[in-house]
């Protein structure tokens, strides 16, 4: 398989490049900027190609000799819709780390022209969100008949520019919830609880994570939710935000805000990512008033997407899926998220 990075001068992209060519693997490079690009496949001895994404028709021709592609280059609210049009006039696979719930929802909107253009594309194989939709799968086997799922996990590595940026915009634009069957708009931190992710009970209030839409495509369970922990003062702070959201969505705001991340975000180093592990955890409920609740270790989040967006495009290679467009869990089986490299096995209980 003749297969690219695209944003591999970003963080993740970078981290994902140096894992692949550890492996012996040989991903074509891409990125917008020659300079962020060159002297990462120099020194890797890979290929490289430099182009933005403003042209589809360019890219679809860049993409011409490439059987798939991993979309690294955020914020995805910008990106990711060119580059799956690029990837459907190209015939090449598509996948990204995105988390963002309004991509899902655009992509998952394209199934039938993915389908019909014999792609194979899957979302969010990163820490967004296999391990999050692997638990989630795994409650719907433990629970078939769940009315109520929530999903959440608990990580200190801190953010990437990109993850940070991405959260900038989506301080405007409030949270989200699948509330009978559907995607709706709730206020930032909706509900709040005292929940033990693995690490310990902490209180934790909703986000707009990207379950919200996938783990409606992997289970079919029409109430989602998803949880982070977060200090009580944070939780308060989410709260008032709901009240200066408008002013968040300014462009001057958001432009100012990304700025900073630019100048004060460089993304956790090699020693804080082995030091800190990820813990996830789901529940589901049903209508009887059955619960089942599982969790699982993983390694830090940034280390968990490169070897789950490697792992994930081994996949398509060696097993050739049907066309569509899949969730990771739907893709790749359950067990994925046990697989990867630095994961423990799912703990399942009933509380």
């Amino acid at each position: 398989m003749r297969w690219m990075i695209y944003g591999a001068n970003g963080y993740t992209g970078e981290l994902i490049a140096r894992a692949a060519r550890g492996q012996g693997l040989k991903p074509v490079l891409a990125g917008r900027r020659e300079a962020g690009v060159a002297p990462l496949a120099e020194q890797e001895g890979l290929e490289y190609r430099v182009f933005g994404l403003d042209d589809v028709a360019l890219v679809a021709d860049e993409l011409a000799d490439i059987d798939l592609v991993i979309h690294c280059a955020g914020p995805f609210s910008a990106t990711s819709a060119p580059m799956l049009e690029a990837c459907l006039r190209a015939g090449t696979h598509y996948l990204d780390i995105t988390g963002e719930v309004a991509v899902f929802e655009h992509l998952f909107a394209q199934a039938e022209r993915i389908r019909a253009a014999g792609i194979v594309a899957c979302p969010g194989v990163g820490m967004d969100v296999i391990p999050t939709d692997c638990v989630a799968a795994k409650l719907k086997e433990e629970l078939p008949d769940a009315t109520h799922l929530s999903l959440g996990f608990s990580t200190r590595s801190g953010l990437s520019p990109g993850t940070a940026k991405s959260t900038v915009e989506g301080l405007a634009q409030g949270g989200r919830a699948r509330i009978r069957g559907e995607l709706c708009e709730v206020p930032l931190a909706w509900k709040v609880r005292r929940l033990d992710f693995g690490d310990g009970p902490r209180w934790a209030m909703t986000i707009p994570w990207g379950d919200v839409s996938t783990a409606w495509h992997t289970t079919g369970i029409a109430n989602i939710q998803v949880y982070i922990p977060s200090p009580r003062w944070f939780i308060w702070a989410a709260k008032a935000g709901n009240l200066t959201r408008p002013l968040l969505g300014r462009r001057s705001i958001q432009d100012f805000l990304k700025a900073q991340v630019e100048r004060r975000v460089s993304g956790p180093d090699e020693a804080t990512r082995e030091r800190q592990p990820t813990y996830i955890w789901g529940e589901a409920r049903n209508g009887a008033g059955q619960q089942r609740v599982v969790r699982i270790r993983t390694a830090n989040g940034y280390s968990l997407t490169v070897h789950g967006a490697l792992a994930v495009r081994r996949h398509i290679e060696e097993h050739s899926p049907a066309p569509g467009c899949y969730t990771p869990a739907r893709l790749c089986g359950l067990e994925l998220v046990e697989q990867l490299s630095g994961s423990g096995r799912f703990e399942v209980s009933e509380r």
